[in-house]
């Protein structure tokens, strides 16, 4: 790929949708966080946490080394950290707004209070807002292989927080299906949440129909399954319900085999509102800018077609209509200023 159009790709404006918070979290910064909080790991340096703890070959083994890695993160002052960094990090990758994933329930189950780790992501976006002029908002997820009552029980410890734009549903899809969550997700509806849910990573279709029937999403995280089911596709086209499509972790995780196997291409052709994003970037070894880099190098992407990506991207953002247009302008003159060729 020429220099100039990665250098349009990095700077291109454009919303990340699909990332966790814990996702970001570097080797480096691993070895830091445990060091302050006088926590002892059997490591001694970045490549034997990298060896340990960042290697895995599915969702499950990943989610294993993921809930081990984030023991290290305890304090307020942590989670201020972890969130500056990553904003900080996508600030200068042409973000304009994200939408982060925050798993509660893998703190609180062990006594991290929920309180503290909000406080200090609040701080935190507001720092990166100041300094970054980067926009952002938190999406709640689930843990769906904890049950309905858990996900009730966390639902209550965040129903004042203002950064908590949406609901979420997340961890090992396969034997967790959307169903198992009906009422709580009809609680958050009712509560006036946004809805999203993991579906059709690692499952099939029919996960994505239960995500979007049953539990009435507005969003699709991942959703690569759909391509199994022609009516799921034109479901999903007419509904014009987006997908956060993650590229770099679908093959990391074993869900496609390769990226030039990725159906990414072929979602955006099918018509699918596709959005491109790094889901756990410290882990998957791919920012948002890589993951756009990807496909553009291994799909055949166009120009034009990352330009709609990242217009699909503020579209399906949970922002205000005058948010909305703000960023799209700023993006169409972006792409009036600037040369991909």
């Amino acid at each position: 790929m020429k220099k100039n159009c990665i250098e349009f790709i990095r700077k291109l404006p454009k919303a990340e949708l699909h990332v966790h918070l814990e996702g970001t979290l570097e080797p480096t910064q691993l070895l830091f966080f445990a060091d302050r909080n006088n926590i002892h790991l059997p490591y001694k340096n970045v490549d034997e946490v990298k060896s340990a703890l960042y290697f895995f070959y599915d969702l499950a083994s990943f989610i294993a080394v993921y809930r081990q890695a984030i023991d290290v993160l305890k304090t307020e002052r942590d989670f201020y950290d972890l969130v500056v960094a990553y904003l900080k990090k996508i600030a200068s990758q042409g973000v304009l707004h994200t939408e982060i994933f925050i798993d509660l329930q893998s703190y609180t189950h062990r006594n991290v209070k929920s309180a503290l780790i909000l406080n200090g992501l609040h701080a935190g976006l507001i720092y990166a807002k100041e300094h970054y002029n980067i926009s952002a908002n938190l999406i709640l997820c689930f843990l769906r292989d904890l049950s309905e009552e858990d996900a009730f029980s966390t639902l209550e410890l965040v129903r004042q927080n203002k950064d908590i734009r949406a609901i979420g549903l997340a961890s090992v899809e396969k034997g967790n299906p959307p169903v198992k969550f009906v009422n709580v997700f009809k609680k958050a509806r009712e509560d006036g949440y946004h809805l999203v849910a993991h579906a059709g990573e690692e499952a099939g279709a029919d996960y994505v129909w239960q995500a979007l029937q049953l539990l009435q999403v507005e969003r699709i995280d991942h959703g690569i399954a759909c391509m199994q089911d022609p009516k799921l596709i034109q479901y999903l086209v007419e509904k014009k319900i987006p997908l956060t499509v993650c590229p770099l972790s679908n093959v990391a995780l074993n869900c496609v085999p390769s990226i030039k196997e990725h159906p990414l291409k072929k979602m955006y052709d099918a018509g699918l509102m596709v959005t491109i994003n790094s889901d756990d970037p410290a882990f998957f070894k791919g920012y948002i800018d890589d993951n756009y880099q990807a496909v553009m190098e291994n799909l055949n992407f166009s120009c034009a077609e990352l330009i709609d990506c990242a217009r699909n991207s503020f579209m399906a953002s949970f922002i205000t209509e005058a948010q909305k247009k703000e960023f799209i302008q700023k993006l169409d003159e972006y792409v009036l200023g600037h040369s991909c060729e």
